[in-house]
């Protein structure tokens, strides 16, 4: 596997584009189009909250019962959450107005949106940017860039990744993009998030390497603990690779499931240190647990403190606050037989062992909590379970950005 330049139209076959529709923002571009000349198989994730938002609605039951898709329009600005029948309507509109454009029935159209909650959407200039939309679709790089930039809210810069593996005896190449930065918070995946692949693939294995495949990557991410309405990661695969279908689990599965995951990790880590205001990504490794249950509750514990977020930002070697997190995470452990460690580019300190604090440097220990990354490390010495969640630290921007968000 290797990493290579692009996002959602590295693979064989996707064409995207951005467009300014000036659904709520004025400046920039603001809908995005994932177009496949191939009907894809689809996958997908979406929030846990029960207050969902009709794209979420929308695209739950397409990827249930529809027999393929083919696009998804995005849209940012508006979330288009808590609009009642206006809002479905929206979702039915905007799919029938690309199924239109693009040839392809309304029910191989996705759509998403992100955005102020309770906005009701302005339809006639959405149908506007798909017309935009469809008539700038590319397989270019930077039309895939393009979309990345418009699915932004209050991102400070866009995420995509693509990689390359072989399998099957073919060369698969998986693409992806997200947005994400406030209203993060482990409940699936608190953000959107599109991937696509020309792997050939049953939906069946699809959706089973997806849902897996969160467990460990967008379930591990916390900004602020708010789990959004429109939390959304699809997963188009549309077979042009070439590669024999791949129809249950073996060495052909386990490879893409491994690129896969390198994909979803990559872009969970680029939304935690985006988080709003944050100056650095806060990531915890939960080392040496008795269940890899017990491990995720600790690692993400850690990185949800509100507690542990200040000191981060602070620079502040205040183990405590670590060591509390873990205390009232639900896990079961002996504080006695505790290690914890900072760790960055700057260094590596350890801090606390047998019940004790250990004798350190605080100007070391400022040194390495004051890179750009940040691990907590504790090894709890129960067994061999180990888990890593990432989130950001909590500055006072976070509360300036979020009390004018909707001016």
């Amino acid at each position: 596997m290797k990493q290579i330049e692009g996002g959602v139209t590295a693979p064989k076959g996707f064409q995207a584009a951005g467009a300014e529709a000036a659904v709520k923002y004025k400046d920039r571009k603001d809908m995005a189009l994932v177009y496949s000349e191939a009907p894809c198989r689809v996958a997908g994730v979406f929030t846990s909250n029960l207050v969902k938002a009709a794209p979420v609605q929308w695209d739950r039951e397409l990827v249930e019962h529809s027999d393929f898709v083919q696009a998804v329009v995005v849209n940012s600005g508006i979330a288009n959450a808590c609009t009642g029948k206006q809002g479905m309507d929206c979702c039915r509109a905007e799919a029938e107005c690309a199924g239109k454009l693009l040839g392809i029935p309304d029910r191989a159209v996705l759509v998403a949106s992100t955005g102020v909650i309770g906005m009701q959407m302005p339809v006639d200039r959405i149908t506007a940017g798909i017309e935009k939309l469809a008539a700038a679709k590319s397989p270019s790089l930077e039309a895939g860039h393009d979309a990345a930039r418009a699915i932004m809210t209050t991102d400070t810069v866009p995420k995509e990744i693509a990689v390359q593996a072989e399998i099957g005896g073919r060369t698969v190449t998986i693409g992806g993009m997200c947005k994400g930065s406030g209203m993060i918070h482990p409940n699936m995946c608190t953000m959107l998030g599109f991937v696509t692949t020309d792997l050939n693939i049953s939906k069946e294995m699809l959706q089973k390497a997806l849902s897996a495949d969160v467990v460990d990557s967008f379930n591990m991410i916390s900004v602020d603990g708010d789990t959004s309405t429109n939390d959304t990661l699809l997963l188009l695969a549309n077979g042009l690779a070439g590669n024999p279908e791949i129809t249950g689990e073996g060495p052909e599965y386990d490879a893409f499931c491994q690129a896969l995951h390198f994909i979803t990790v990559y872009l969970a880590r680029k939304m935690a240190g985006d988080g709003e205001g944050a100056t650095a990504l806060f990531e915890c490794k939960v080392v040496g647990a008795a269940t890899k249950r017990d491990a995720r509750v600790l690692a993400r514990s850690v990185v949800c403190s509100s507690l542990s977020k200040a000191a981060i930002f602070g620079h502040d070697a205040n183990f405590g606050r670590f060591l509390c997190a873990l205390g009232y995470s639900g896990a079961s452990f002996d504080p006695e037989n505790v290690d914890l460690y900072f760790q960055s580019e700057n260094g590596r300190i350890h801090i606390y062992s047998g019940g004790c604090a250990l004798d350190y440097s605080e100007e070391e220990a400022t040194a390495v909590l004051s890179a750009p990354e940040v691990t907590i490390l504790a090894d709890m010495h129960q067994g061999d379970a180990e888990a890593v969640a990432w989130g950001c630290d909590l500055s006072y921007d976070y509360v300036r950005i979020n009390a004018d968000y909707r001016s």
